[in-house]
């Protein structure tokens, strides 16, 4: 029966191949929006590396100063100043908040390997890993016993520990920025810090220590872990509990769950759209190949008649209709695949596009392909084993 079909699909090449070719580009299009999907729920499953439930965030804006401008014990009386509000429970500062599309980039260079790598970098305060939760997997967090330390404490995840000291125990090495004007000293590893969204992929990242008393660095990123339930009205009593310390900035103030919503929401959108986009793409697939189906069917009305006048079943006609159909997809989908495996074979788009992707968003694909195929082709089938075979003989 196999044989029987490949010879009669080789026959029909030259009628088929629009066909196929518009098979073949659904295919890609349903693999496309398939293997995008299915990247995006690896990396959301995936850890932060911080908790930002009951955390809120507090962008200063200082106006026309500069943040250098800022006086260093203004960072004190504002952490004692927030931790008296009853719904407070941490308070810290860090150079820019989760789920913004903030960076800061720097390169560092490793004296003991060589090794020069760009990383994420992450000013923050001694209260920042209890306020964001940051579980640190070896070593520890930078604390008030590190002040006056000749080298700055930092953390960082694995990934630039493994890049930075290849082989090698990263915790407690010494290393400089790329101008050797600080040496910083690893103190704790976490395993992954993603602050823009759940969708991120993994970087590079280092969080140094945030010292006012100590640096010229000024940040203007407040941090607050605050009692859980608390509502969205606390936010007129902290506008108003920063006001008595400066009357003269302004402040944005939003809990990290709504900047974290509004970031999936921004990032989902694109993708939404290439649904729908293919999802007329696909209906505009069907419609073709329904009508093609139906036309080749009509002019093998003679044919059917034959077989049907040979002994042929109702059931057999249906059949071949149905199998030559799919036969005529799996020759479009093999070639796409043939295509299509070079992504992860080449390391083309990088993790984007790695091998649990590809076989996820390849066998999605030929279910979408082979289940449109097989509702298209049910209603020529179904009315080509409904030919009598006088009829069909006597077709013109």
């Amino acid at each position: 029966m196999l044989r029987h079909l490949l010879k009669l699909t080789w026959k029909r090449k030259s009628r088929h191949l629009m066909l196929s070719l518009e098979i073949l580009l659904a295919f890609a299009v349903v693999f496309g929006i398939a293997a995008f999907a299915l990247r995006y729920m690896q990396l959301y499953r995936e850890p932060a590396g911080f908790d930002g439930t009951d955390v809120w965030s507090v962008a200063i804006v200082t106006g026309d100063s500069k943040a250098s401008a800022i006086p260093a014990d203004v960072y004190d009386t504002l952490r004692r100043n927030l931790k008296a509000l009853p719904e407070v429970r941490e308070v810290g500062f860090v150079s820019y908040s989760p789920y913004t599309n903030s960076t800061w980039m720097n390169a560092y260079r490793s004296p003991q390997t060589g090794a020069e790598v760009a990383t994420n970098i992450l000013e923050a305060s001694d209260d920042v890993a209890a306020a964001l939760a940051i579980p640190v997997v070896r070593g520890r967090w930078f604390s008030a016993t590190d002040e006056g330390a000749p080298v700055v404490p930092a953390v960082m995840n694995r990934r630039l520990a493994a890049a930075m000291f290849p082989g090698q125990e990263a915790l407690g090495r010494e290393f400089t920025d790329k101008d050797s004007k600080r040496t910083i000293k690893v103190v704790g590893i976490v395993d992954e810090f993603r602050h823009r969204s759940p969708l991120m992929v993994p970087v590079n990242f280092i969080m140094t220590r945030f010292a006012p008393l100590a640096g010229e660095s000024r940040v203007r990123t407040i941090v607050l872990k605050v009692a859980p339930g608390t509502p969205r009205g606390f936010e007129a009593s902290l506008n108003r509990q920063l006001k008595l310390v400066r009357n003269d900035w302004s402040y944005t103030i939003a809990p990290l769950a709504t900047m974290r919503a509004s970031q999936m929401k921004e990032l989902l959108i694109p993708l939404a759209v290439l649904g729908v986009i293919a999802a007329f793409m696909l209906a505009m697939v069907a419609f073709g190949l329904f009508g093609v189906l139906w036309q080749n069917t009509a002019r093998r009305i003679p044919e059917i008649g034959l077989r049907r006048a040979i002994g042929a079943r109702a059931a057999d006609i249906y059949r071949q209709i149905v199998a030559e159909q799919l036969l005529l997809s799996s020759v479009a989908i093999v070639l796409g695949l043939v295509l299509l495996v070079q992504l992860p074979l080449t390391g083309a788009l990088g993790q984007m596009m790695n091998w649990p992707v590809f076989l996820g968003a390849a066998g999605l694909s030929m279910v979408v392909i082979y289940l449109l195929s097989l509702l298209c082709s049910l209603y020529p089938g179904w009315r080509a084993s409904r030919l009598s075979p006088a009829e069909a003989l006597h077709h013109e």
